[in-house]
């Protein structure tokens, strides 16, 4: 049975022969739970109540009284499972990799020093330095959190120096990653993939969607008329960005879609599970038949699959046809523009006007290497070839 409460200001109560207790924060439910006795859930009920009071009053939160990392974070791993698709493993790596180093500690005992002795450790072990990115970015959202609620003074694992933001550097290099280079080849793709693949296939190529919001999206959220397509769900459920998007309907993928709606009916999914001969559509079936087509095509390279074939193609297709990488950014759903920037290279003003016309030289057969000036050779001027003999 619950204690006795002023309204707001949370109860201990029993469940599962220990003691919990709940109250409310910022508008939100909290929750702490496995006690093993009352006395003791009481007096972290009290606690509670004392840092809700700092910070209504606007003081900075005595940091002996603050709960170590390894309290807090739970809550948020639970709150995580609401908005983020890679919660449960977040929880997976925050007990295994995280909780080891931080867990003991109180927020304001972990500084950049601490963040990069465990960067150092990990990649002692051998993990992946991009596998120890996402640990550090897990350590940051956990921190973005412990900010807003007064619990933490500041984020030691965002603005890390120079020299540590290296160790993590991503060792995948987006110039190396293959796309389909012509747009012919995007349509021999299309129309060699069986329905209803090659509709799924169209989404990612035409427009930016990721596999999995390619095969979730549905027809109410396909806007023919006005051209456009709310993406707002995965397969695996919450989208990576957690906000929806808006994307356009091109006007290559205009008429796809219209006769495909007058095909299908225009209800449910776009790309049903199953293909015209009732095979199951899934990550490996379409992967399989993608390559299949791949190979009869002879356009097959190493690494070049589903996701390099579509998202990967559209960003590269549409940052070579001269389009702002501000407009790539919404379309993707990229939260920031540093994520998109990863297609500038493609860019067709990446190099000033007349850069091609730098070194005017003709390295062409029939004679001498020749200088070019204003578009004439030299062997082209009166007595070049005198002037060449001569020094010869």
């Amino acid at each position: 049975m619950a204690s006795r409460r002023t309204r707001g200001t949370g109860e201990v109560f029993q469940e599962n022969g220990t003691w919990s207790v709940r109250w409310r924060e910022g508008g939100a439910r909290r929750y702490r739970g496995g006690f093993e006795s009352k006395a003791l859930a009481e007096r972290v009920l009290a606690r509670v109540r004392g840092e809700l009071a700092i910070q209504r009053a606007g003081l900075p939160p005595n940091p002996k009284s603050v709960p170590t990392l390894g309290e807090l974070a739970p809550d948020w791993l639970d709150r995580r499972l609401l908005t983020n698709r890679a919660a449960k493993e977040d929880r997976y790596r925050w007990d295994k990799h995280l909780k080891p180093w931080f867990g003991a500690r109180r927020p304001g005992e972990v500084d950049a020093a601490r963040v990069r002795a465990f960067v150092e450790a990990k990649l002692a072990e051998e993990l992946a330095s991009g596998t120890v990115r996402v640990l550090v970015s897990i350590l940051s959202s956990l921190y973005v959190d412990l900010v807003e609620r007064g619990l933490a003074g500041a984020n030691p694992a965002r603005g890390l120096p120079r020299g540590t933001r290296r160790l993590v550097k991503s060792s995948h290099d987006p110039r190396t990653t293959p796309f389909l280079e012509k747009l012919a080849d995007v349509r021999r793709v299309f129309l060699a993939l069986e329905e209803p693949l090659n509709i799924g296939f169209a989404l990612g190529a035409l427009a930016g969607l990721r596999p999995g919001e390619a095969f979730a999206l549905k027809w109410p959220h396909v806007d023919l008329e006005n051209r456009r397509i709310h993406v707002r769900e995965s397969v695996t459920g919450p989208l990576k960005d957690k906000d929806s998007r808006v994307v356009p309907i091109l006007d290559a993928l205009a008429p796809v879609l219209k006769a495909w709606k007058l095909k299908t009916g225009g209800e449910g999914l776009l790309c049903p599970p199953l293909r015209s001969d009732g095979a199951k559509v899934d990550k490996g079936t379409r992967g399989e038949a993608l390559r299949e087509v791949l190979d009869q095509l002879r356009l097959q390279r190493p690494e070049l699959g589903w996701y390099e074939c579509t998202r990967h193609t559209f960003a590269s297709q549409w940052v070579m046809a001269g389009r702002s990488i501000e407009e790539l950014k919404e379309i993707l759903g990229h939260y920031s523009v540093v994520v998109t920037e990863r297609y500038a290279h493609l860019r067709p003003d990446l190099f000033a006007e007349g850069a091609h016309a730098a070194l005017k030289v003709d390295l062409m057969p029939g004679g001498d290497v020749r200088a070019l000036e204003n578009g004439q050779s030299s062997a082209s001027k009166p007595g070049a070839a005198r002037r060449s003999h001569r020094k010869h």
